[in-house]
């Protein structure tokens, strides 16, 4: 039978690997790494040294794959997900297949956490044969980023909320929240909302040795924040960050 492991690593600093997914790793048959272009080789690059550094039953194969692309000028963008989902899945099962023979056990290494805004689930359930899933758990980049800034990042008795820029773009602050958790901001959506009022905590490349944070009140740290989102993606190519914004009533 065929065993697919999603492996929590955390946000970039192999550190963060519980024992657990050291454990799952050695017990691949295949582990699959996708290449997700030369902007992002950095993800990549962690990936093969996870590996060089926990692997030591000496059995089993790395193998690397190129990563469709999504189509973003897909108007529908559920439809545009879907479609890349199934491309995704399609790459999936024609590497696997590959390599094993209908068994084994084939592990992912999952950036952050494989259940929290993470499509991995999603895409290993159109896997064809559909293989048992397992999940191993990791640091999130919410979890790094709290600490990070040393911030709970729930008030005493409130809720939070965890979105996406572009939800948060397009219908402005949430109700009924004072916290809110941005991930998956392919821009600065903090920009459309009145700052007055607000507190801004930001991160990139969480864990990684190039981790920026800046913090404080939006109206006065937006800005740099923005430079510095631009100066850093310029330099590496990419950027992967996230933030939490509270509102003090």
């Amino acid at each position: 039978m065929l065993t697919l492991s999603l492996i929590g690593i955390g946000c970039g600093d192999p550190a963060q690997l519980t024992r657990a997914a050291i454990e799952a790793i050695n017990a691949a048959d295949l582990i699959l790494i996708p290449r997700k272009g030369t902007a992002k080789s950095d993800l990549a690059d962690l990936r093969r040294t996870i590996c060089a550094d926990v692997l030591t039953n000496g059995k089993t194969v790395v193998a690397e794959f190129d990563l469709p692309v999504r189509d973003a000028d897909e108007v529908d963008y559920r439809k545009g997900v879907d479609d890349w989902h199934d491309a995704v899945a399609a790459t999936w099962s024609e590497t696997i297949a590959g390599h094993l023979e209908g068994e084994g056990k084939v592990a992912l290494l999952i950036w952050g956490d494989p259940s929290l805004y993470d499509s991995s689930l999603r895409i290993a359930r159109r896997l064809n044969p559909l293989p048992a899933i397992e999940v191993v758990p990791g640091i999130t980049s919410i979890q790094a980023l709290c600490a990070a800034h040393a911030l709970p990042l729930n008030d005493i008795g409130e809720p939070f909320l965890v979105t996406t820029g572009r939800r948060l773009r397009d219908g402005g602050w949430p109700e009924g929240v004072d916290t809110v958790v941005v991930m998956l901001d392919g821009g600065t959506a903090f920009q459309s909302l009145d700052s007055d009022g607000l507190q801004i905590w930001w991160g990139a490349y969480l864990g990684m040795p190039d981790q920026i944070i800046l913090s404080g009140a939006l109206a006065e740290v937006g800005p740099n924040i923005v430079m510095a989102r631009q100066q850093a993606r310029e330099r590496h190519g990419w950027i992967m960050d996230s933030y939490i914004l509270k509102r003090r009533r």
